[in-house]
């Protein structure tokens, strides 16, 4: 197994898992901001406020985006075993 051949793998491992957990990871940003804001304006200083609906965003975001996140998923899995044998034994 060369260098070469385990650099690749290991940036295609990074950019998967970096693209399939982005839809969730930003949703969950975008609605802690936006509680943040909301307390601050408000000046409600519940620990449950801001907890609750980051959960919710989270979950809403894996049903909205399951599908391309699975795909994304399974297609890094078969580009990785029909390369496998390259992996193993570079040419």
């Amino acid at each position: 197994m060369s260098p070469d051949n385990v650099i690749s793998a290991v940036q295609s491992a990074i950019f998967t898992v970096i693209v399939v957990a982005s839809p969730p990871l930003i949703l969950g940003l975008l609605v802690g901001i936006l509680v943040s804001l909301f307390q601050a304006v408000t000046t409600i200083q519940e620990p449950t406020l801001a907890f609750v609906p980051k959960i919710i965003a989270v979950l809403v975001a894996i049903m909205a985006f399951g599908t391309f996140m699975l795909t994304t998923l399974l297609e890094y899995m078969q580009s990785l075993l029909r390369d496998f044998p390259n992996i193993i034994i570079p040419r």
